[in-house]
């Protein structure tokens, strides 16, 4: 049973790579076809981008997102340390 479980985790993550090689490899392969008679005409002027998070928001996910491992972290380890107090109690 273990060695069908792993082999199905593997076959879980080769899909997952194909996926991904299928969805990016489009966007790689991509060119301009150019119109009939071969004339492609003036490139289009830049876009320039000017949105994004501000420096304030992406500090607050990282600070939320440090409490919740800390908290995850001190919850997992409290439970594997009732576990094992347990178990070596009882024998």
């Amino acid at each position: 049973m273990k060695c069908i479980t792993r082999m199905l985790g593997i076959l879980a993550g080769v899909g997952g790579a194909l996926l991904g090689i299928l969805i990016t490899g489009s966007a790689a392969l991509a060119y301009d076809v150019p119109a009939r008679g071969g004339a492609t005409g003036p490139p289009p002027p830049p876009v320039i981008a000017s949105s994004g998070m501000a420096g304030w928001q992406i500090t607050l996910i990282a600070v939320g997102a440090a409490l919740l491992a800390s908290v995850l972290a001190v919850v997992a380890d409290r439970s594997w340390l009732a576990r094992r107090h347990r178990s070596a109690a009882s024998a």
